[in-house]
């Protein structure tokens, strides 16, 4: 039992023949206030507002019952837990009452250890895990150390990020641990040695190795074929630069509306949306994309023309490789503002049968982008867990969510998945190259380019990378770990303007490990 002392304000008519569980509880180190009324429960509460940590409430009593108390215990106060003493177990009972915020339920008769039990969970629980939490994460941490120390293979990368993320995420709701400047530090080792792992073992992968990952190309033929060949109504979703561990902040959001099976994909080198979503919809490397489809790849932006308009054309023309003839065709839509999120609900409610339909949602991807020139956002996510935080948020409230709930209602699957993620990156690195240069900060196209070997990946022949190589003297460079590439002119006043940015197109946990959700109806 926790040593702090628990103020409980319990609400009964018949409180006088409880006085064994009052004494009880006092014994166990609760102080219990009783009234035998819905009126005086209230009275007190308004007297004594912030003293009370919770309220057992029983529903049938004269005058005011529990509902009708509670729903006025709930203007005065919002966030302190009530558990309701029922003697109905009535679904719908118990919905109406969750509705009005009931934080738990005790169901006729109780018993004195029933009583004490929930208490404890409903004022304790977080305690407990906090005091948890230094054993499981020594625990979890030398498993992850014995992994990194084992040769790991790209599936115990996959759950060495996995578990990282979740105490990212166990960390956000938790108040300080003291263990925060050592799960860094071992973040940083494994991204230092996951990017090594990736550019030891990367051009096997894609030429033809039977142990690899599941990488961009395959997320079709994986996920998304298999529905339509036992003619489920698909959408096939793509979130541009949404990292593994937003998804993981969003998952509960959905689980009242879908049943999840949760894989993981990588992305492709670069993990840029120009290489990664045109993989992503043609099942197709860049350099396969470039030799057999010209009309249809575009690796520089010319005249403000996007790298990725042909992206219906390329699925499409997978579907005729496959032989997959879906009725009533093939949708395709974008979303990059709230305009286009209300078109898209329009199109959606007015849709009488759908085969597959794809949509490809850009807000997160634009708001990586904003962020490095905008102050305001940069306050708002200065650090991993505040951009979790934001696209948390963004996501409760958007057309996003509305959708997917529309397509719960109509029965359809979803394979929802990101091309890509991002890096948070701090550390600069000089690249060496000409004008003619591609500017992103983690991957840079040219000739003749250079860098620390140490700190990026050279690709002096891009066509061990499954990348278009249209001369012999084109190569790119990759950025590793959390290094962006800063020309050596000028380099201490860039390497502070793009510090501490997320980026993309670089070899990092980060960047490359993606969720691929297939989504159920319930």
């Amino acid at each position: 039992m926790h040593n702090k002392i628990h103020n409980v304000l319990w609400i009964d008519d018949e409180i006088e023949a409880l006085l064994p569980h009052r004494r009880f509880l006092e014994n166990r180190g609760y102080v219990v206030t009783p009234a035998t009324n819905g009126e005086d429960g209230i009275e007190l509460l308004k007297q004594k507002n912030n003293i009370f940590d919770a309220i057992l409430l029983d529903q049938v009593m004269p005058g005011k019952d529990g509902m009708a108390t509670l729903d006025i215990i709930r203007t005065i106060n919002t966030q302190v837990p009530v558990i309701l003493v029922t003697q109905s177990s009535d679904d719908k009972f118990i919905d109406v009452a969750l509705g009005k915020q009931v934080t738990d339920f005790l169901v006729k008769p109780i018993g004195v250890a029933q009583i004490a039990s929930t208490l404890k969970r409903v004022l304790e629980q977080k305690h407990i895990v906090e005091n948890q939490i230094p054993g499981r994460y020594t625990n979890d941490f030398n498993t992850i150390t014995n992994l990194k120390a084992s040769q790991p293979n790209w599936q115990d990368w996959i759950d060495i990020y996995v578990k990282l993320l979740q105490w990212d995420l166990l960390s956000d709701k938790l108040a300080e641990q003291g263990l925060e400047e050592t799960h860094l530090e071992q973040k940083k080792e494994c991204n230092a040695e996951f990017s090594n792992f990736v550019e030891e073992n990367y051009t096997e992968w894609v030429n033809g190795s039977e142990d690899r990952p599941p990488l961009s190309v395959d997320v079709l033929d994986q996920h998304v074929m298999p529905l339509l060949q036992a003619n489920v109504p698909t959408y096939f979703i793509v979130v541009d630069c949404f990292r593994l561990d937003h998804w993981m902040a969003i998952e509960p959001l959905l689980h009242h509306y879908f049943s999840i099976d949760l894989n993981y994909s990588l992305s492709i080198l670069p993990s840029a949306t120009m290489y990664s979503r045109n993989a992503l919809f043609s099942g197709l490397y860049p350099a396969e994309i470039a030799k057999d489809y010209p009309q249809y790849w575009q690796e520089k932006s010319n005249g403000g023309t996007s790298t990725n308009q042909f992206e219906r054309q390329l699925l499409e023309e997978y579907l005729k490789r496959n032989d997959i003839r879906v009725k009533p065709g093939v949708q395709y839509f974008k979303i990059f503002d709230i305009r286009g999120g209300i078109e898209y609900k329009k199109r959606l409610a007015a849709a009488t049968r759908v085969g597959l339909s794809t949509l490809v949602v850009n807000f997160i991807d634009i708001l990586t982008h904003q962020r490095s020139q905008s102050e305001v956002l940069q306050q708002l996510a200065p650090d991993e867990p505040a951009f979790r935080a934001l696209a948390r948020s963004w996501f409760a409230h958007s057309a996003l969510f509305d959708i997917l709930r529309l397509i719960a209602d109509r029965g359809a699957h979803v394979v929802l998945t990101a091309d890509h993620g991002s890096e948070f990156c701090n550390r600069a690195t000089r690249a060496y190259g000409n004008r003619d240069t591609s500017t992103s900060l983690r991957f840079k196209i040219g000739n003749n380019l250079a860098c620390d070997q140490n700190q990026a990946v050279y690709i002096p022949n891009p066509k061990e990378y499954k990348l278009p190589a249209e001369s012999a003297s084109k190569d790119y460079i990759l950025a590793k770990d959390d290094y962006y590439f800063v020309y050596p002119n000028d380099f201490y006043k860039y390497k502070r303007q793009f510090q501490g940015g997320f980026q993309h197109g670089g070899i990092s946990m980060g960047e490359l490990i993606t969720p691929v959700a297939t989504l159920t109806p319930r």
